[in-house]
């Protein structure tokens, strides 16, 4: 059963999702996409948990349940907090990071400045950005205002369908995730906003542990095929026929991939990768 809590963290309460208990192995601690929270991974560590490894997901800052900072953060700032989330926990390390989209970035930066707390990483997207692509990201995501006639909700429900419906999910399910990318209310902008500033080479040349990326059909995929350019100890999956939503769609898939990296010897956790059908090496 997935159980949830609050932490103290730099800007107040952070809301915690806990799944299992810590065992033999590191828990993985999981950050979510923007604007979204981490209920994102709400049936993915239902399956950990059924697995026998302790999953724990963390709403950012500003983000579903967490208490927000009293000003736009950076990735930096979004990456101490959850240090903090982590130390508050008692998980003194090793630990395993899982990120997406944004959540990638935090846990990259974390990944960077622990080594002696993160063992290893798992990142949905690894988004390397062009001087142009940063520029018409900015532009796209930045604040909206409220419109009286709610057109600003009906443009974000069409995206949602878009990038969402299909591939393991039905519209039920989406009408019913949906409601958790407007819980930032008027901060909404603000995780796209420090991801859109943070470095565009995602400090990925200055993890030394295994990552893994996982490489879904979605806004991002192009931009994470520049990843391994840069990972010193990575590699990309590509996962065609995947795409938002997948950890609600295929979460038994989901589980079966990230734990057999997880899972695997240290002198070759790429080497008994477990790939969903269709899914191939980057």
């Amino acid at each position: 059963m997935v159980r949830r809590a609050y932490v103290d963290g730099p800007y107040g309460q952070m809301h915690v999702r806990v799944a299992g208990v810590k065992g033999e192995q590191p828990p993985l601690i999981c950050f979510h996409m923007s604007p979204m929270s981490g209920r994102i991974y709400q049936r993915f560590l239902e399956v950990l948990e059924r697995r026998g490894r302790m999953g724990i997901a963390i709403d950012t800052p500003g983000f579903g349940m967490s208490d927000p900072p009293p000003a736009p953060p950076g990735i930096a700032d979004y990456s101490r907090a959850m240090q903090a989330a982590i130390a508050t926990l008692g998980l003194a390390g090793p630990v395993d990071l899982m990120g997406y989209h944004t959540g990638s970035m935090i846990a990259a930066d974390l990944a960077a400045d622990r080594p002696d707390l993160v063992r290893r990483l798992v990142c949905v997207s690894a988004p390397i950005f062009t001087a142009d692509e940063l520029i018409e990201m900015q532009r796209l995501y930045a604040r909206h205002e409220p419109a009286v006639d709610g057109s600003h909700l009906l443009r974000r429900w069409h995206g949602f369908v878009r990038w969402n419906l299909g591939r393991g999910l039905t519209i039920e399910e989406l009408n019913d995730m949906f409601p958790e990318g407007l819980l930032a209310g008027n901060r909404e902008w603000w995780g796209h906003n420090a991801a859109f500033s943070f470095r565009p080479d995602m400090r990925l040349d200055e993890v030394a542990q295994p990552v893994l990326v996982l490489n879904t059909d979605d806004d991002l995929t192009e931009q994470s095929r520049r990843a391994p350019k840069l990972m010193r100890n990575g590699r990309v999956v590509e996962l065609p026929h995947w795409g938002h939503g997948f950890l609600d769609g295929f979460p038994e898939q989901a589980a079966d991939l990230v734990m057999s990296f997880l899972d695997a010897d240290a002198t070759d956790p790429f080497g008994a990768l477990q790939l969903p059908e269709g899914g191939r090496p980057g």
